[in-house]
């Protein structure tokens, strides 16, 4: 049996198949794509026929590798974008461009929805999150205030998947994982919050599509797509998820204890839990996950930006880079880099900038400034497994993915900091791989009622155990001092207003 795993982001859509007896992924390709140009500052935004067609192509590229095998595919899984706003008009025709995780337009309908809350806490007690501007939430409002003719046209509200899903099914459904990223759902119930529609528009009742389980089928392929790709009958779409959601799965992440940690562009570190984890501070995100558990989510926006940076400024290539990080000794003798080049999502900086303490003639080096670079990013992350510690969440193993987690000296450094082993995946294509996996689980549970997510996971999801890197215990102290050293600079300068 073939599962299809689609990966539908910001900048390309990616496919995979995995072979579910073997494990292997026997296909793949992808398509690229833009955001549209021209639009004022804030505001990203792309089309989401551009999504449907990059899937129609990549799909279509995979089976064109599989020749007849493609007579073994049973199943589609979709992990897209999160947050993003699709809006059909009462024909299922696209209503306007979709607004994107990343605009950031929405700022003042935040503010609105916050104040009619009591703030930020007031949102989290009613429903576990605050609302930021990525939030869908708040992108709903902006078309009522913004555009109130396309507001009135808006038949149907989706997301970014499960706007891929109606495209591959004719069907409109949410599951849990993605629809907690919209602000709208009390993630403690898993329902839909009415006081927070209403603050709305009590007409968003109508648009919001049915709501239901991470777990279960979203329906079939369509007749036309089944019979114009040459596939069986009943293929099988899951219910998919955000790209998050989907790379727990695809990582493993399906079981309390299991931390995933992104060393991209930006940072995340999310963690599979049994029951709601809700951060009254609101730097953790308490999200649903996409296997009807919930997936308590931390992001920093600042991690390869600053190694990337690094490599620039000394124009290094990736292995000279690696030498120098390696060559100075931990703690970078005493400098200290705070990585707020973008600004941070966590701690709360949208203004803030990148700052070195600590400078001296023996430390101002390219291989220090190199290792304060890649320690002051972990020790941003480990900042947020803090506050999942605090919360209750406990990690065993930390999984790694993102383009750091190829370097073997930034594997070691997060072991330390962590205090935690740590392992890179044997693909990276974890998002891509979780949607497989759940299409996967979909159509085996119709088939054997005891087969779980989990034991799917432990047997498809392949550790590089060459990567595997345990922590040093004598530098556990030296890194506990350097996060509370980094959180007080932080905190100082931020008071001061001078970050």
């Amino acid at each position: 049996m073939l599962f299809i795993g689609l990966d539908s982001g910001t900048q390309s859509t990616k496919a995979v198949v995995l072979d579910f007896e073997t494990g292997a992924i026997v296909a793949h390709a992808s398509e690229k794509y833009e955001c549209i140009d021209g639009l004022p500052p804030g505001h990203l935004e792309q089309h989401p026929q551009d999504w449907t067609r990059a899937v129609d192509l990549t799909i279509e590229s995979c089976l064109a590798q599989l020749g007849d095998r493609r007579s073994g595919i049973r199943g589609i899984g979709v992990s897209g974008q999160q947050h993003g706003l699709v809006v059909l008009d009462a024909k299922d025709e696209v209503v306007r461009p979709a607004k994107l995780w990343c605009d950031t337009s929405t700022a003042g309908e935040c503010k609105i929805l916050a104040d009619a809350f009591g703030g930020a806490a007031g949102l989290i007690r009613e429903a576990g999150n605050a609302i930021p501007p990525g939030f869908t939430a708040s992108k709903i409002l902006w078309l009522k205030r913004h555009e109130p003719e396309n507001f009135a046209r808006t038949a149907s509200v989706l997301l970014p998947h499960d706007y891929l899903n109606f495209h591959l099914t004719g069907v409109k459904r949410m599951e849990y994982g993605d629809a907690s990223g919209t602000g709208l759902l009390n993630v403690r119930t898993r329902e839909w919050h009415r006081g927070l529609i209403d603050a709305i528009d009590p007409r968003v009742h109508e648009l919001l599509p049915p709501l239901g389980s991470s777990l279960a089928a979203h329906g079939t392929l369509r007749e036309d797509l089944r019979a114009k790709w040459d596939l069986p009958e009943g293929v099988v779409v899951s219910a998919g998820g955000g790209d998050n959601m989907m790379g727990a799965i695809g990582t493993g992440n399906v079981r309390p204890g299991v931390v995933t940690a992104s060393l991209g562009t930006s940072g995340t570190l999310f963690a599979c839990a049994g029951k709601p984890v809700i951060d009254p501070e609101g730097e953790v995100a308490a999200f649903c996950d996409s296997a009807d558990q919930w997936m308590p989510l931390v992001c920093t926006m600042n991690v390869t930006v600053l190694t990337e940076a690094m490599r620039g400024l000394f124009g290094y290539d990736h292995a000279a880079l690696e030498a120098q990080l390696i060559s100075a000794p931990a703690g970078a003798d005493g400098l200290t880099f705070l990585p707020y080049l973008n600004g941070e999502r966590t701690p709360n900086l949208p203004n803030g900038s990148g700052v070195l303490h600590g400078l001296r003639t023996d430390n101002l080096t390219p291989a220090h400034l190199v290792r304060a670079a890649v320690e002051g990013v972990t020790i941003g992350l480990a900042y947020g497994l803090k506050r999942f510690e605090s919360l209750g969440v406990t990690p065993t193993e930390i999984r790694l993915t993102g383009g750091g987690s190829r370097s073997a000296g930034w594997r070691q450094v997060v072991a330390d900091v962590f205090g935690v082993p740590v392992v890179s995946l044997a693909t990276a294509e974890g998002a891509g791989l979780g949607a497989a996996l759940q299409a996967a689980y979909v159509v085996q549970k119709s088939m054997d009622p005891a087969v779980t997510l989990t034991s799917l996971a432990d047997r498809l999801v392949s550790l590089d155990e060459s990567t595997r890197a345990l922590p040093n215990p004598a530098l556990k102290d030296l890194y506990a001092a350097q996060l509370e050293r980094q959180m007080k600079l932080t905190a100082s300068l931020k008071s001061t207003g001078w970050l």
